[in-house]
């Protein structure tokens, strides 16, 4: 459905320029505008875009405004306002719930009002489905898993036995939550596997992405917190806790009881090693491996950026004579 541009600056408090009149239909880039579709600039790398775009209003910052060639709204964080803008064009969920005929939901199950439960899910003895939650094909909901109000699980995610779930939840398809840690001993040169007796409990708005795996805790439970945000292919070991806010982008691998704070930002394939702690607003840039805790807030790398092969290499050859070139200024300075 369109919406007047002068209706969605009102509803989002931004400045309007130019026709009010405009109606938005959708979404669309700078460089790829069309007719209906709003746009929005928040990289200057883009901003070549804005004076030939074909999109029908245009998202920006105050020191933009002057160069729209098109309507527009006025935002402080254009990004931060595209993202409420765009989820007018998101369709909503079925509220009224339904029960496909080929779902299996044991008899000792409950399930709040409007429980939408596609084919091919399971729901397990004791599980507690608030209201509106919605469960999609293929998915199994172990015994006793608690899953809050509205909360989106999709098709073939995995919740196992007491398993807890927030409120406004969205897990997408192929999220593993509760799987057995990694917990072994070695005796006498064999492993034996060392029982995983906690569980996972997740906050309210919590994401989770893609064949994301959280496993359960050894003693006490894994726990992610309130509005954490997890992309796909991420692997979260047992007893691991996340605070608040904090964001992991995809590929991230987190080792067992190793504590991230709140409104942490974990970049693409970060690595984390075991028994480490993470205080509060830490950004860790991608591909970096955290081998000590951080217990300062701020911006913390360790990958090395791309060059050619040929720099590559002799960058490699520089860092492997280091050991010789030191040894040689112990010796400058000791006079031998």
């Amino acid at each position: 459905m369109a919406v007047r541009l002068r209706t969605l600056a009102e509803r989002y408090g931004l400045e309007l320029v130019g026709d009010g009149d405009v109606e938005i239909d959708g979404v669309c880039t700078l460089a790829n505008g069309r007719a209906g579709g709003i746009s929005f600039l928040a990289n200057p790398h883009y901003r070549r875009h804005l004076s030939q775009t074909a999109a029908s209003a245009v998202i920006v910052a105050e020191a933009d405004a002057s160069d729209l060639s098109t309507p527009g709204l006025v935002a402080q964080d254009p990004y931060v306002a595209y993202a409420r803008v765009a989820a007018e064009f998101v369709p909503a969920p079925d509220a009224q719930g339904s029960i496909h005929a080929r779902a299996v939901i044991d008899e000792g199950a409950s399930l709040g009002a409007g429980v939408s439960v596609a084919a091919g899910a399971v729901v397990a003895a004791g599980a507690r489905l608030g209201d509106g939650v919605s469960v999609g094909a293929n998915a199994v909901i172990g015994r006793d898993v608690s899953i809050g109000a509205q909360t989106q699980l999709g098709p073939n995610v995995t919740l196992e036995e007491g398993v807890v779930i927030g409120a406004r939840c969205r897990l997408h398809p192929g999220v593993v939550v509760g799987s057995r840690g990694f917990g072994l001993a070695m005796d006498a040169g064999r492993w034996i596997e060392v029982p995983q007796l906690g569980t996972v409990r997740v906050g309210d708005d919590v994401e989770i992405g893609a064949n994301t795996t959280i496993d359960r805790g050894a003693v006490e439970d894994t726990v992610i917190g309130d509005d954490v945000k997890i992309d796909n292919l991420v692997q979260i070991a047992h007893n691991v806790r996340i605070g608040d806010h904090s964001a992991l982008a995809a590929k991230v691998g987190i080792a067992g009881s190793s504590t991230i704070g709140s409104y942490c930002m974990l970049g693409g394939a970060v690595g984390v090693a075991g028994h480490l702690e993470i205080t509060d607003k830490v950004m860790i840039t991608g591909m970096t491996l955290v081998t000590r805790s951080i217990r300062e807030p701020g911006t913390y790398s360790s990958g090395w950026p791309v060059a050619t092969s040929g720099e590559w290499r002799k960058q490699v050859a520089r860092l492997r004579r280091l050991g010789k070139l030191e040894d040689r200024v112990k010796q400058l300075e000791s006079g031998a």
